[in-house]
């Protein structure tokens, strides 16, 4: 089995730091598949769902990922983003506030900079509603009590 050492960090945790053998993320122009001896690149994230799997066979581990870049050298990758989040760690009701509010900034006269940093805002809440949506919609999603090690540091 080929797998590459994967640290997800946010600005609250480190949210996943082990071994992977595949991560899929939103990349600016497309899903991006990183698996071990990958390229050596930069990738920008957007915010979207986020794919892991840490054995090759294994369970596919999802969250919800903020903006961010991975950095992918030497068969290791470092995720940033500002925002992690599992699907059952998501309030729904918040986001939804969020996406409200995001709306109705967007309904204002904004300078560009607010109208780009409310963007983000509204990405950010329909991402997480998506998550949390498709997380109690789908039971062979969840993992049986399992977090497959998400925020635990290995």
């Amino acid at each position: 089995m080929s797998v590459f050492r994967l640290k997800i960090i946010t600005s609250r945790r480190i949210f996943y730091e082990g071994p992977c053998h595949c991560l899929i993320i939103p990349g600016l122009d497309g899903e991006q598949a990183v698996m071990a001896h990958h390229e050596e690149m930069i990738i920008a994230i957007r915010a979207g769902e986020m794919r892991l799997q840490v054995e090759e066979n294994g369970d596919w581990e999802y969250a919800a990922v903020g903006q961010g870049f991975c950095q992918i050298a030497h068969n290791r990758a470092v995720l940033l983003a500002d925002v992690i989040e599992r699907p059952e760690e998501v309030d729904a009701n918040r986001a939804r506030e969020a996406l409200e509010r995001a709306r109705e900034k967007l309904r204002q006269k904004q300078s560009v900079q607010e109208y780009h940093m409310t963007q983000a805002a509204m990405a950010r809440a329909l991402v997480r509603l998506k998550e949390t949506e498709r997380f109690t919609a789908s039971p062979d999603r969840r993992q049986s009590g399992s977090t497959g090690g998400y925020g635990k540091s290995r």
